[in-house]
């Protein structure tokens, strides 16, 4: 640990981790950079597209917004930590089921933040939906694909509930699988 970093405790898709991170970096570096996480997408740095969304303390957060240091004693969930082993989330393979992935850059934020949804209402209203992912941009435009995935998740009886006891022998946290949580 350097005068310029400062060692931090979170738990990270179920896992507790200490981390020495820059003062200077934000959560999105530490999540990408630290831990190898590249399902929270690097893009606009100033909040306003939501590919970098992830959950802070059950809270969707624009990563690139929030100090890594803030994240000290909080636990967060990002893109890879929904699914739990092979198993999808039911959001995630609602999405595969309305073909909602389309280039797939703005997906991982787009269903972090429709957990955080779903979490808070488990059967939104399509009003509820646009506001709930109105913080997340769409280049390909699937809005419509993307709407009717987290309607059809809703539908199903999804239970949002994130941060799981993951698997002993298991280590989602610090290994990505494009199979399991698309990125």
């Amino acid at each position: 640990m350097t005068a310029e970093s400062r060692s931090i405790e979170v738990t990270v898709n179920g896992r507790g981790r200490t981390i020495d991170v820059l003062a200077h970096h934000t959560l999105l570096e530490v999540l990408r950079d630290d831990l190898g996480l590249t399902g929270t997408k690097e893009c606009c740095l100033v909040g306003e597209c939501g590919a970098c969304t992830v959950l802070v303390d059950d809270v969707s957060v624009d990563s690139c917004l929030m100090l890594g240091v803030e994240a000290d004693g909080a636990s967060i969930t990002t893109v890879e930590g929904l699914a739990v082993g092979e198993r999808l989330h039911p959001l995630q393979q609602a999405f595969l089921d309305t073909g909602a992935a389309q280039c797939g850059f703005c997906i991982p934020g787009q269903l972090v933040s429709a957990a955080a949804l779903l979490a808070e209402t488990p059967h939104p209203t399509r009003a509820e939906i646009e506001e709930g992912l109105a913080g997340n941009l769409c280049r390909c435009a699937g809005y419509e694909q993307i709407i009717e995935a987290v309607a059809l998740a809703a539908n199903r009886g999804t239970s949002a509930a994130v941060a799981r006891p993951v698997p002993v022998g298991v280590d989602v946290a610090s290994t990505p699988d494009a199979n399991v949580a698309p990125q």
